[in-house]
Order: structure tokens, then C-alpha cells, then sequence
């Protein structure tokens, strides 16, 4: 019976911490903010967790166990190569609108700690960017796509995808649009993105 409800209450923390991380992003989060929103006292959240780093790593690891193993799957596929950048748009794009904090901290901890922190990332998995790589030369080479070095393309795909969550606030100011109005252009750029790299290297 105690183990249910000490779930219940960590679960209740995750679920509130992830709100206040996704309004505030983790500089601006606090644990009280984060006690308040799951409706427990301040000791008891510190119980659970010390630091509201370390509950961020809880939630953090969550997120990526969802995008990293997706995106490595993608990229391993046998798919033809217009489906694959669609199926990693979309994917990539739905996974971060419901974790918007995602793409910022981890370039931040990329800078800070980069070999450690692909280490903690993927452990032994790295991405096989390099069948992918692979995949678009052999396009070329088959005149099925323009011309275009597969790190310039893989680059276009992500910082396409990227961009728009790490600027988020810029956007938001110089395009003057709220939440619902973000989130919404998120949703059109699950296809939209991917429409318009192909459009750039189909012949």
C-alpha cells in the first residue's frame, strides 16, 4: 500500500515538474513552483529529489529514451530516402512539442561536456548518421536527387527541425503569436519541413 502511494506521489512530481520546466525551461524553474504545481510540501519534493537538476536528468531521460531510439531506427531503415526525411521530421517534431526544453539543454550540455555527454546520451549506440550518408550519396549517384554533401543535408534537416524550439522566444516576440499559436505552427511543420527539403533536392 505505501509503495502505491510513494509512486503516486513521484509520478505527481514528474507530471508538475514537466509543466513548470516546459513554462520556465530549467534556469527559470523552482523546486517550490514545482512542489506547488503537484500539490506537496517543499520537504517532500527534496525527499523524492535533492535538486531540481536532478529531477530535470529524471525527466530528461525519459524524453530522449523516446527520440534517441526513434531517430537511430529511422536513420538505420532501409526506407527510401524521401519517406525517411519525412518519417524523422514528423517524429522529431512531435517528440519536442511535447518537450520543448529538450533541444536547448541538450546543445547546452553538448557545449559544456561534449564527449561525456554523447557518452550519457547514447552510450555505445551513436546515431548511424553514416548509413544515412551513405543512402543520399548513392541517390545522387543514381541521379534520383540534385547534387548536395550529406552533412549539408543532414544539417538542413536538423536545424530545420531545431531551430524553432531553441528560438522559440524570439519567434514568439518578433512574430507576436501566443502559446496556441506556436504550438500550432509546430504542427504544420511536421510536414512543411520535410516538403520543402525535398523540394530542394528532387530533380
Amino acid at each position: 500500500m505505501v509503495k502505491k502511494k510513494d509512486l503516486s506521489t513521484e509520478e505527481k512530481i514528474l507530471v508538475a515538474a514537466k509543466k513548470v520546466f516546459v513554462e520556465n525551461g530549467l534556469s527559470g524553474a523552482r523546486m517550490q513552483d514545482i512542489a506547488d504545481k503537484a500539490e506537496i510540501n517543499k520537504a517532500l519534493l527534496h525527499y523524492y529529489f535533492k535538486s531540481k537538476e536532478k529531477l530535470f536528468e529524471v525527466i530528461f531521460k525519459e524524453a530522449t529514451a523516446k527520440l534517441f531510439p526513434k531517430i537511430n531506427t529511422i536513420f538505420s531503415s532501409d526506407i527510401p530516402l524521401f519517406d525517411k526525411i519525412r518519417q524523422f521530421t514528423h517524429d522529431y517534431v512531435e517528440i519536442v512539442i511535447e518537450n520543448p526544453y529538450l533541444p536547448l539543454f541538450v546543445l547546452n550540455e553538448i557545449n559544456k561536456q561534449p564527449h561525456a555527454f554523447s557518452q550519457k546520451l547514447f552510450g555505445n549506440d551513436q546515431p548511424p548518421v553514416h548509413k544515412l550518408s551513405a543512402q543520399i550519396e548513392k541517390e545522387i549517384k543514381k541521379g534520383l536527387i540534385k547534387p548536395i554533401s550529406p552533412a549539408h543535408l543532414i544539417i538542413n534537416m536538423l536545424s530545420m527541425c531545431v531551430f524553432p524550439f531553441v528560438g522559440k522566444p524570439m519567434i514568439q516576440l518578433v512574430m507576436n503569436i501566443d502559446e496556441i499559436q506556436f504550438r500550432n505552427m509546430m504542427e504544420q511543420r511536421k510536414t512543411m519541413i520535410a516538403d520543402f527539403i525535398i523540394a530542394s533536392i528532387k530533380k
